[in-house]
């Protein structure tokens, strides 16, 4: 948001009702009763009011307008040029630097007028800057609404008018979409910022929160973020501010592509590009199933070289062929594992082995003892135990393998007893 688009509203503001007021008004001939009556400008009838209008509004130095303007505000408190008045008002303690006068000076305009467009663009500016994020969207919401039917002053032409109505939009969208986003209410901050940001495709302040609106939201609603995102990363200027940028960027691109492929080239097209294109979209990733991450880790991996956990995987969710790859090679060999208790008795222990079912304190393992345990030596529930067991059955789901020749590992494991690490299963999706 540039103060100097507020400038220049409140500068232009209330030009044209000086203009109006330049000249005596002389009597003008009746019109005919069937004409349709055109637009009246107004015109002071009183001269000794014209007089002093005039010469309030024609001071050139802000501190000499305020005084004069005042003054003919409270001599004159309904005159015609009363909004016309304040506006000019208004931007005179713009120029003066006295922000509270401003903000004084827009509550009483919209006191008379509240559609009043140039009021509700200042108090919104204002409002965005003091985060009273409520009021600002609400102010801007009430100028785009009042936008459409604000009336060109007498004297200013067609095109600088079209071109104010344009800054203005864009001010009131900017500050509305940066509002609402705020407010947590990314639908609205991603319609009024895209207004936004179509009226100044060059606006970093309005691209960088278009983008945060435009995430989470839908997969089309994320890949216009990962546009903007990189737009914004080509525009800030600040070397900081666009590291930061870019690696945020990055993070969100990789997140949503699973890979940074393509991320490079996102960069080249957005530093000259600025909508998405028609038809423009990113592949989105994909996760794989447990049973396709099972497949993988039977391709990569031999079945001694897998964790529980990923025993655990291929086991409950791989394919058949995948599940007796895996099961056919640790059957009846002798294990040496590290587990959670879960319940303890002389004869069984319930464990956790993979750390998923260790965070949920809930058994995957149940060993049959070769023995029983003595009572000196029975492990605590919730302690960890490294332990010697022989796989001899297991059901997929819930998944539970169930181990014979148990036993507790206090000295050195049984001869060609192997321990696979324990590790979180890989994630399902």
């Amino acid at each position: 948001m540039k103060t100097s688009l507020v400038a220049i509203v409140l500068a232009c503001a209330g030009i044209a009702s000086a203009q109006q007021a330049a000249t005596q008004p002389q009597a003008q001939p009746a019109a005919p009763a069937q004409a349709a009556a055109p637009q009246q400008k107004k015109e002071i009838k009183d001269p000794a009011e014209y007089n002093a209008y005039v010469g309030a509004v024609q001071q050139q130095d802000p501190t000499a307008k305020i005084s004069g303007v005042e003054a003919f505000l409270v001599q004159y408190p309904n005159s015609v040029m009363k909004e016309d008045a304040l506006e000019l008002l208004m931007g005179a303690y713009q120029q003066a630097g006295k922000q509270d006068k401003v903000v004084d000076t827009a509550n009483r305009l919209l006191a008379i007028n509240p559609n009043n467009v140039r009021a509700l663009v200042l108090l919104a500016f204002v409002e965005r800057g003091s985060q009273k994020w409520a009021d600002a969207k609400q102010h801007a919401e009430r100028g785009l609404q009042a936008l459409p039917s604000m009336l060109k002053p007498d004297g200013a032409s067609d095109a600088d008018f079209d071109k104010q109505k344009g800054q203005m939009a864009g001010l009131l969208n900017g500050v509305a979409g940066f509002s609402a986003l705020q407010l947590k209410d990314n639908a609205a901050a991603a319609k009024y910022l895209m207004a936004a940001v179509q009226a100044d495709p060059n606006n970093v302040e309005n691209i960088y929160p278009l983008a945060l609106a435009d995430f989470g939201s839908t997969p089309e609603d994320d890949v216009n973020g990962l546009f903007f995102i990189a737009r914004a990363a080509n525009l800030v200027k600040d070397p900081g501010g666009k590291a930061q940028i870019t690696k945020f960027g990055h993070s969100k691109y990789v997140k949503y592509h699973g890979s940074e492929d393509g991320w490079n080239d996102l960069l080249t097209m957005t530093a000259t590009t600025t909508l998405p294109p028609a038809g423009f979209t990113i592949k989105e990733y994909v996760p794989p199933t447990p049973a396709e991450q099972a497949a993988d880790l039977v391709k990569t991996k031999t079945p001694k070289d897998m964790s529980f956990a990923d025993w655990e995987l291929v086991l409950s969710a791989g394919k058949p062929d995948d599940a007796d790859k895996v099961w056919s090679a640790i059957k009846g060999v002798s294990l040496q594992m590290e587990g959670t208790v879960i319940k303890a008795s002389p004869t069984e222990l319930q464990i956790a082995g993979s750390q998923d079912d260790i965070d949920k304190k809930q058994a995957d393992i149940v060993v049959t003892m070769d023995g029983t345990i003595p009572a000196k030596m029975m492990p605590a529930e919730g302690s960890t135990l490294d332990f010697a067991g022989t796989p001899a059955s297991y059901t997929p789901s819930p998944f539970m393998m169930t181990m014979e020749k148990g036993a507790l590992l206090t000295k050195a494991p049984p001869p060609g007893a192997k321990k696979p690490p324990v590790h979180h299963r890989p994630a399902a999706h």
